[in-house]
This record gives structure tokens, C-alpha cells and sequence, in this order.
């Protein structure tokens, strides 16, 4: 077993090789046991084999980006402590489970956001009782991190809150099949939107074996008015050819191999899919080419060829398209505007879309395909009928479950804006003539003092 002196200094060796760039923007790890030579470490692009009995310093410098993106090895002597080798990749040692051996020693990103707010659950409201179709979802995630099993509650609690699924129409797959994820936080148990524990049932693994299992049951439950959503989450890559989804199992799910499964489903009414995984636009168009849906919606969090992005509770596009169908954002704080674009109360896939792509975070590339065009788009409101005796025509209707909030009480309202509000605009005059008032006499005070400083300077 290599010293603590040797430790140390691979550690500090590996710092001073970042770039102030690179020590900013980068989380360093290291292996604190020895891998011996001859053997290799393997991820779903790169093999990277042992030289020498080894200790891995591992680079991961896109921190908030899902995989794949660019990460570093670094391969030292686990005799002297000296590198002798630098391997770029852009895959992680450990995607799903993470030795305890495995410790971060430089920190430059935090992915835990250090704010506190009240998720606020959203009032229902239920209009008819004569439902048309059944409504069914498909919740993915294979190498799980924490972020992405919340993404995956925030859209469980939508769906079933707001939207009145029903839980035995939602098929929850996440990591070994339980409420697991790799990495850190450790020992985290509750869901960050309300502090409450998850409450998702989880159906199976994250796996490509068990994705397919409930695409061939769905195979003999959906019918021409069904409505089906599928959400996959985690890690995605490019083989160089076409994108793929990460899954548990290690086996990379190909967006063809995806669409060319999706194509065996039944005719149905509408298939809604958004995919936040890196690479995830890659599944766009093999989704709209191969869908048996009548009308189609696919929202990627980022094009072909780029990552996507994602803070420690949640991923940047993931949350904010949900956040749109749902009213609120999962914290219970009003959304930045209204996503209800052609104010109709209902939130359709292209306005969750829209509002999350208003609002995006910068390095991420969403992308948006629909078909047939025209023709209108997908909600996950359940669809209706009002049936009159006698009469043979069938009156359709769509409603979400979601009631928005009310309006602030008219009384509480009266006092803001004609008691308070007219003492604060007069506060900000006096404030704003304050500091006009001492701005200039600093001027006239300091002005003539600088200018001699500059001329005794310059001549």
C-alpha cells in the first residue's frame, strides 16, 4: 500500500498540472488503491489499460454536464507518485457504482444548490367523468444520479398530482430497480422539491432488458385513444454514427435500436417523449420515423452532438420542461411566465418545450421535432366525451387536472399597492437624490486632487 506521502504528493502534483482554467472548471478524484498492472479500466467508449501498478487521479472537467463529456486520466506510479501517462476520454471509471476507495480531492464545482424553499402542492380540480383513452408513462433512468432520480419524481408527482394518472399506468425505472443512485450525496434520502421522501413505486431496473420488458407489455395495453409519455434520464453517448442511452446494465441502448422497439407498439392516439440524456437529440428523428402514434412530440434537452446539463438536484431541461406542464417549479415558486401560450388551460408538448428553451441554461442545445406537421399538438390531459341520450355524435374535450393558482386576496392587495407602495417610491426618490447629492460632492472633494496626481505623473 503507497504512503501518505505519496498520496499527497499525486494530489498536488495533479493540481499544479491543471490549467486556471482547468482549476476552476474542474472536479479532481483519486483512487486511493492500487490498480495493478496489466489490468484496464473499462466505460462504454474507452479502455484504458495499466502500464504500471497504478493509482488514478480522475478529471472531470464538465461537472454539471451529463456524460459523455470531456474528462482526464491520470496514470501514476504507484511506487514514486510520478505520472506517466495522461489518457483524454469522455466517460467516467465509474458510471453506476462507485468503490469507497474513490474520493474527490479538489472541488472547483459544487452541484448541491445551498437554498432552502416550501415545495407547494398543486390544487385539483375534476371536471368530467367519462374518460376516453388511458393514459400511460415510461420514467428511465440507468446510471443514476441523484439529480436524475429527482428529475424522475418531480415528473412522477406531476402526473399523479396534477395531471391524475394513475400509478399502475407508470412504469418507473431507475438504476439496480430500487431508489438507488451512484455518487454523491450519500446518505441523501429525501426528494430536495419539498424535503418529503420519494414516493415513486419503482416497477425495474434501468436497464436495457427491463425497458424493453415494459414495451412489450405496453404492447397489449395500448389502444387507439391511449396517450403514452416517455421520459428517459442519465447519461447518453455517440458511437460516432448515431446517439445512445446510458442504461444499468452497461449495454448502450441505440436510438434506433429504441425507435425500431417503439415501432412494434400498437397503433395510438399520441406519443409524447422528451429525453434529457447528453446526445439525447440523436433519438429525434428515429423516434418520429418510427412512431405508431397518430400524432408524435419529441423534446430533447441538447442536439446531436453535445451534452446536457444539470445542477445537483436537478437537470436544467428536464426540470424546466416539467416545471411547465406542472404550473410551479418543484421547489413551489411561480414559473418565469406563463408557458400557456395560446391560452387555452392547457400546456401542450411544443409550450413545455417552448418554455423550457426560453429559459435554458446556456450550454444546453434543445432541439424539437413533431409530426405529423399541423397538426396539432399532445397535452397530457385526459381526453373526455359528454355522451347525450339518443344522440349518436360523441362531444370531445381535453382537460388537465391543474387548477393555477389563485390571485393574491383582493384586501391583502389594497394594502400592498395604496398603503406601502406609495412610502417605498417616495423612500427610493430620497435615496436615489441622496446619492446624486454625495456623488457630487465627492466630485467637487477628490476631482482637483486626481488631477494634480495626474499631472505631477505626466507633466
Amino acid at each position: 500500500m503507497p504512503t501518505q506521502e505519496i498520496f499527497d504528493r499525486i494530489q498536488e502534483d495533479a493540481r499544479r498540472r491543471m490549467s486556471r482554467r482547468q482549476a476552476e472548471g474542474s472536479n479532481l478524484f483519486i483512487q486511493k488503491s492500487v490498480i495493478r498492472s496489466g489490468r484496464a479500466i473499462k466505460t462504454p467508449q474507452e479502455r484504458i489499460a495499466m502500464e504500471l501498478d497504478t493509482l488514478l487521479v480522475f478529471s472531470d472537467d464538465a461537472p454539471a454536464a451529463n456524460w459523455a463529456h470531456p474528462c482526464r486520466y491520470l496514470l501514476y506510479n504507484a511506487e514514486n507518485g510520478e505520472m506517466y501517462k495522461e489518457v483524454p476520454a469522455r466517460f467516467p471509471p465509474y458510471l453506476v457504482k462507485v468503490p469507497e476507495t474513490y474520493e474527490v480531492f479538489h472541488q472547483a464545482v459544487t452541484l448541491a444548490p445551498d437554498w432552502t424553499v416550501q415545495y407547494i402542492k398543486p390544487q385539483l380540480h375534476y371536471a368530467w367523468k367519462l374518460p376516453l383513452g388511458t393514459r400511460f408513462a415510461v420514467l428511465f433512468s440507468g446510471a443514476s444520479n441523484f439529480r436524475h432520480v429527482n428529475d424522475l419524481e418531480f415528473a412522477y408527482r406531476t402526473l399523479v398530482d396534477v395531471y391524475g394518472f394513475s400509478p399502475s399506468n407508470i412504469y418507473v425505472l431507475n438504476y439496480d430497480g430500487s431508489l438507488n443512485w451512484s455518487g454523491a450525496p450519500f446518505g441523501a434520502t429525501n426528494w430536495p422539491g419539498d424535503g418529503t421522501p420519494h414516493r415513486m413505486t419503482i416497477n425495474g431496473a434501468g436497464t436495457k432488458a427491463d425497458l424493453e420488458g415494459v414495451l412489450g407489455d405496453l404492447k397489449t395495453r395500448l389502444h387507439s385513444d391511449d396517450l403514452l409519455l416517455i421520459h428517459t434520464n442519465n447519461h447518453g453517448g455517440h458511437n460516432g454514427t448515431e446517439s445512445y442511452l446510458c442504461t444499468y446494465s452497461g449495454a448502450s441502448y441505440k436510438a434506433s435500436d429504441f425507435a425500431a422497439k417503439l415501432g412494434q407498439l400498437p397503433e395510438f392516439r399520441c406519443l409524447i417523449a422528451m429525453f434529457e440524456q447528453c446526445h439525447s437529440g440523436g433519438f429525434n428523428s428515429h423516434v418520429i420515423g418510427r412512431s405508431p402514434a397518430t400524432r408524435t412530440s419529441v423534446a430533447s434537452a441538447c442536439s446531436e452532438f453535445d451534452s446536457s446539463w444539470g445542477n445537483g438536484h436537478f437537470d436544467y431541461f428536464a426540470r424546466d420542461w416539467i416545471a411547465a406542464i406542472n404550473g410551479i417549479d418543484p421547489y413551489g415558486a411561480a414559473l418565469a411566465s406563463n408557458p400557456d401560450s395560446n391560452a387555452d388551460g392547457c400546456i401542450g408538448a411544443r409550450e413545455a418545450y417552448d418554455y423550457a428553451n426560453t429559459y435554458k441554461y446556456a450550454a444546453d442545445t434543445p432541439v424539437y421535432s413533431q409530426a405529423p406537421a399541423g397538426a396539432g399538438e399532445c397535452h397530457l390531459g385526459q381526453l373526455w366525451y359528454w355522451w347525450w341520450p339518443g344522440w349518436y355524435k360523441q362531444v370531445l374535450y381535453e382537460r388537465p387536472l391543474l387548477r393555477r393558482p389563485p390571485l393574491p386576496d383582493p384586501e391583502l392587495y389594497e394594502r400592498i399597492h395604496h398603503s406601502m407602495m406609495p412610502e417605498l417610491e417616495e423612500i427610493d426618490r430620497y435615496v436615489a437624490e441622496r446619492y446624486m447629492k454625495l456623488g457630487k460632492e465627492l466630485e467637487e472633494e477628490i476631482g482637483p486632487r486626481v488631477e494634480e496626481l495626474i499631472d505631477a505623473a505626466l507633466g
